[in-house]
């Protein structure tokens, strides 16, 4: 394949992955390492690796199913067709749509943490949990408007989301490997996931979140198996159609279609991550080309950017601080607020106040320093982490301070 896997995952520390390509038509695929440091399995071409958020196209696939019969309109409230939907914010309760969820553009917080034993009892929780954004205000990344999604498809198709995804994606495409929850992964070679190099304790989170990524798993040929069909189903072309752009936030994404990433450059795709490991996606669709890469461990970046490169899919290095910075700006500075913390950017660093004890036990640290990276941009020292400044009030300072998911300006 013009690389050596092995060779990879020894020099970037990433315990096992796979890697598959689509050229041709044909999928090549070829895997490497363990699926655990801890007991030292072997990994194989047929080992499942949780894709994380990249389940995000699949969700996308069956709501698409949904418009092609006529059954539902992606600008029409989602209310139309859930009457039980409630959100706290009553005006974003009539007017979200199933495209604003699509996009990332319904002002739902990035994850939503009340106990639920269910898709539909976690959406019913939403009706108490605060509402970040008017919906079309701008992109904010939710993986609760995901589950959202999820719950339409439910309601409509008259049976749990992973049945629904069962039958009418996985068995249609003959898809062996894919698991769509825990129960079904555990029949498999599953991979563990890793915080560098060591293991996690727990496989995944709860599986009412599952439309927005947290218990899908398969091999990397699987997943470009489904891959192949969207290429070769011109209606599925659709949900690849630019829907907006997002600023900077470090990871190359320039722009969004329908849950699917847009990279420039003809190129498509969408990451994953999942307690420990980390999912990889690139498509040109004009070249019939795809590689995906699956790995366990948190490292797996630069390892999925060498093989990208490698099969002629350009991949810009991740950021990194300037040797120089211009200093952050007055406008830029102040308080933003997101459902978890309150944080608080200087001229030189990020300061987070956890709103709550859930958002408190996920703090790693409560200072990170940042720099400045470009016209409206910051950088954190140490890591690879991009934050955009965006929009402007009426005294010229930015009304967010966005990561892929926006935290809105109080002060």
């Amino acid at each position: 394949m013009g690389w050596n896997l092995t060779e990879l995952v020894a020099r970037h520390q990433v315990p096992g992955a796979q890697v598959a390509v689509l050229a041709d038509g044909e999928i090549r695929d070829e895997a490497a390492g363990v699926l655990s440091l801890h007991t030292q399995v072997e990994t194989t071409t047929d080992a499942v690796f949780k894709i994380g958020s990249i389940t995000k196209i699949w969700t996308a696939t069956l709501v698409h199913q949904l418009v092609t019969e006529g059954v539902l309109d992606l600008d029409r409230p989602v209310r139309d067709r859930l009457p039980e939907f409630r959100l706290s914010d009553r005006a974003a309760t009539e007017s979200v749509t199933p495209r604003h969820l699509l996009t990332h553009t319904s002002g739902l917080a990035a994850n939503h943490f009340a106990p639920a034993g269910s898709i539909e009892e976690f959406v019913a929780n939403l009706a108490d949990e605060e509402h970040l954004l008017p919906p079309g205000t701008t992109h904010s990344y939710s993986n609760s408007g995901f589950v959202m999604l999820g719950r339409l498809v439910e309601v409509l198709r008259g049976k749990p989301f992973h049945d629904v995804l069962r039958d009418r994606l996985v068995v249609p495409l003959g898809l062996g490997t894919v698991a769509t929850d825990v129960y079904e992964a555990i029949l498999h070679r599953a991979a563990v996931g890793h915080v560098k190099t060591t293991p996690t304790k727990k496989w995944a989170v709860s599986p009412q979140t599952a439309p927005s990524g947290s218990h899908l798993a398969m091999s990397a040929h699987d997943l470009l198996v489904f891959v192949r069909h969207h290429l070769t189903d011109p209606a599925l072309a659709e949900l690849r159609e630019p829907q907006l752009d997002v600023p900077d936030f470090g990871e190359g994404v320039v722009g969004w279609g329908l849950a699917w990433m847009r990279y420039g450059d003809g190129v498509f795709g969408h990451t994953g991550v999942s307690k420990g490991q980390k999912a990889f996606l690139r498509v040109v669709p004009e070249k019939g080309l795809a590689v995906a890469v699956l790995t366990n461990s948190t490292n797996g970046v630069p390892l999925a950017y060498d093989v990208f490169n490698a099969n002629g899919i350009e991949t810009a290095p991740l950021p990194t601080p300037p040797t120089n910075p211009a200093p952050i700006d007055d406008w830029m500075c102040g308080t933003y607020r997101n459902p978890m913390y309150d944080i608080t950017l200087d001229r030189t660093c990020l300061t987070y106040r956890p709103r709550t004890e859930l958002a408190e036990s996920f703090l790693s640290a409560r200072r990170v320093d940042v720099v400045r990276l470009g016209d409206r941009s910051i950088i954190t020292i140490g890591s690879h982490d991009v934050m955009s400044l965006i929009g402007s009030d009426a005294h010229g300072r930015a009304n967010y301070l966005h990561n892929g998911a926006a935290a809105y300006r109080i002060a």
